[in-house]
């Protein structure tokens, strides 16, 4: 039974809920190191304190993967939990910048990091089952359009988010300055809003996507529905779980295992930028001595120099203007990538990317020059040093390499996925996505506190390095999905049913 191709309006609608999800994930990457940073983080330990994110991704979303793929509600199978996470992750948000309110119970800082927590845990909550409902829904042939019409959505959220505590500072009027132990009121703010957002957009999808039912999407998937309902019928043992676990995490696909050597270079570079971007660029463009991101050497003064204050929140402000540009740069490019993929090739499309962006993070050591400059931004005008107006430029790269990292690597893996484990392996490969993000985080802070004498601006270009790896990995993936999905298809046939052999 052929499943039926979509309009573009509801290949739209399937992912329009991705838009809320990353106006919080574009307020997390640019502000919860300023915010943590505000409340007492030292430079060097905000790597650590970064590692919530990929810890959770790495526990929730093979757990919520495979939920889902046995879940068959009359709100449909992956909506519920998409829903589900996207009111944790709101309540997280609204938390988060009043950390200090709760400094009689518990140490704001602490605070900060369990809140990062929950938003990270409910984004990972709503992502994993989004991915596996764009796969699910979307047909085979329209694969590269799907994925890439959720790249376009996610760029759109991420610029909105971006940009939020910049707008409402200079258009608004709100102070983007913080005391010692506080939060900034624009910063305060923009989470309230993204939070708001982040509901309205979900409840579109959830209520806009009608899943198909189980006996439908057996048919389209090429799936015997009796045999499917008997096994998600079947009782485990907690042992047997983590043993069906371990079995499909040693039998993936191939290609999802030379895809996690590319991964770990792309994310490696990610967890770099949106950690270190906001001292990078505080040191590197507007003159700040490190000694200014040293917690020791400030808790010794009585208050903060005023003109220090306002360089930090400026180039915390514009942190959220250089994430918008490539945020921007990649909603474009995610346009045309899946015409440029389909003439030239994914692996081609990808790699390239990948260049792109690492090239940009290289970059960044360039765009030094201290002098300030009057610029128009159109919504308003601000006073920035050259050197920041400049970054603008290596933001364009960057923009290309996350567009391709949103779609590319799913499109390449989703042909290879047999249907009744898409949503398990989708979460598998998070590990792919976590792992380096992890390691990164361990190894960050140390590097830029011993190798680099906390000059955040070296880091950034370790970050580009990685990611030109990342682009010379490519050449090594297979992207020959449907002899992979036949492959895989024979494997776990042969273990359901070992006695026919």
């Amino acid at each position: 039974m052929k499943q039926p191709k979509l309009s573009f309006w509801q290949v739209w609608n399937v992912s329009f809920g991705f838009l809320g999800v990353q106006i919080g994930f574009a307020l997390q990457n640019a502000n919860v190191s300023r915010v943590l940073s505000d409340l007492g983080a030292d430079l060097h330990s905000l790597s650590l304190f970064w590692l919530v994110a990929p810890v959770m991704g790495l526990i929730i979303q093979p757990i919520v993967g495979s939920a889902s793929d046995r879940t068959w509600t009359r709100f449909g199978r992956r909506n519920p939990y998409i829903l589900a996470g996207a009111i944790a992750a709101a309540v997280g948000m609204c938390l988060m910048p009043n950390s200090p309110i709760f400094v009689a119970f518990i140490a704001p800082m602490l605070f900060g990091g369990l809140m990062l927590a929950l938003m990270d845990g409910a984004f990972n909550l709503t992502m994993q089952p989004f991915r596996a409902l764009v796969s699910d829904m979307v047909p085979a042939k329209q694969r590269n359009q799907g994925y890439a019409v959720q790249s376009l959505v996610i760029n759109i959220g991420a610029v909105v988010g971006s940009i939020l505590p910049f707008v409402l500072t200079n258009v608004i009027g709100l102070e983007n300055s913080s005391k010692a132990g506080e939060v900034a009121p624009s910063v305060m703010w923009a989470f309230y809003i993204g939070a708001t957002a982040l509901l309205g957009s979900v409840l579109w999808t959830v209520i806009r996507t009608k899943e198909y039912p189980p006996q439908e999407y057996s048919a389209y998937k090429g799936l015997n529905y009796e045999e499917e309902q008997r096994l998600n019928a079947e009782k485990k043992s907690l042992a047997e779980k983590l043993s069906g676990f371990f079995k499909l995490f040693m039998s993936m696909p191939k290609t999802m295992k030379q895809l996690a050597i590319v991964q770990f270079f792309s994310w490696f570079a990610l967890y770099i930028l949106w950690v270190y971007t906001m001292p990078a660029i505080a040191q590197n463009a507007w003159g700040l001595d490190s000694k200014w991101f040293d917690s020791s050497y400030l808790s010794s003064l009585e208050q903060i120099p005023a003109h220090i204050a306002q360089a930090k929140g400026a180039a915390g402000d514009w942190v959220g203007i250089l994430f918008a540009a490539y945020s921007l740069s990649a909603a474009l490019f995610s346009i045309v990538l899946s015409k440029i993929a389909d003439t030239f090739g994914r692996k081609l499309t990808y790699s390239l990317s990948l260049l792109a962006g690492g090239l940009g993070y290289i970059s960044f050591i360039l765009f030094d020059d201290p002098q300030i400059m009057h610029v128009n931004l159109f919504i308003t005008q601000v006073d920035v040093p050259v050197g920041a107006l400049g970054l603008l430029i290596p933001m364009i790269g960057i923009g290309f390499a996350w567009a391709a990292i949103l779609a590319m690597p799913y499109a390449i893996l989703a042909g290879s996925l047999p249907a009744n484990k898409t949503g398990v392996y989708m979460g598998i490969f998070n590990f792919t996505i976590a792992a380096p993000q992890i390691i990164c985080g361990a190894m960050a802070g140390q590097i830029l506190l011993h190798w680099f004498n906390n000059q955040a601006i070296y880091i950034m270009i370790l970050a580009g390095v990685a990611m030109v790896l990342g682009a010379l990995s490519v050449v090594f993936v297979s992207d020959n999905t449907d002899t992979n999905k036949e492959n895989l298809a024979e494997e776990l046939e042969h273990e359901a049913h070992p006695q026919q052999s």
